[in-house]
């Protein structure tokens, strides 16, 4: 039952990660991107990670998804126009994405040769834990993240006040 919940989750995560990236409307897009997190969510849940599941789900999922969509709200960006493709683009995306899967698969199998996933086996990923390494070892690139954001929303406001005026 594990190994089903997991092809599940992990395919819906696929395809709304495909589908972020082909839809030509951005709120589909950042809608398909809470599906992305809801599926790893579930993922993080049937490793044993509950903390990390239910961060998953009210930070990404809910704040960082809602300041998204206010971003592009405040932007009014509207669906993009499609473009004609290269010729090469079209001959050889296809076949290198595989290649590139290959290599990826092969990578990972020559790197971890005898990994298995026990699922629920996870045991470190409760509040304690996540806490003590948040604000120790990730004290730095949280915070940098933090301002990226800021950032991030005044450049958005920035960009929206320009074109008002």
């Amino acid at each position: 039952m594990d190994i089903i919940l997991f092809l599940l989750f992990a395919i819906i995560a696929v395809v709304c990660a495909i589908n972020v990236v082909v839809q030509t409307h951005p709120i589909s897009s950042a809608l398909s991107l809470v599906g992305v997190m809801g599926s790893l969510a579930v993922l993080y849940l049937q490793l044993g990670g509950t903390f990390i599941a239910a961060a998953q789900l009210i930070v990404y999922a809910g704040a960082i998804m809602v300041l998204f969509i206010f971003v592009i709200m405040l932007l009014n960006a509207g669906a993009e126009s499609r473009r004609g493709r290269s010729f090469m683009a079209s001959l050889l995306g296809v076949p290198l994405l595989i290649a590139m899967l290959g290599l990826l698969a092969y990578f990972v199998q020559r790197m971890f040769p005898g990994a298995r996933v026990h699922f629920g086996g996870f045991q470190h990923g409760g509040p304690h834990e996540v806490g003590i390494a948040l604000f120790t070892t990730y004290l730095l690139p949280f915070e940098i993240t933090s301002l990226l954001i800021l950032i991030a929303i005044i450049g958005a406001v920035v960009l929206a006040r320009k074109e008002l005026d």
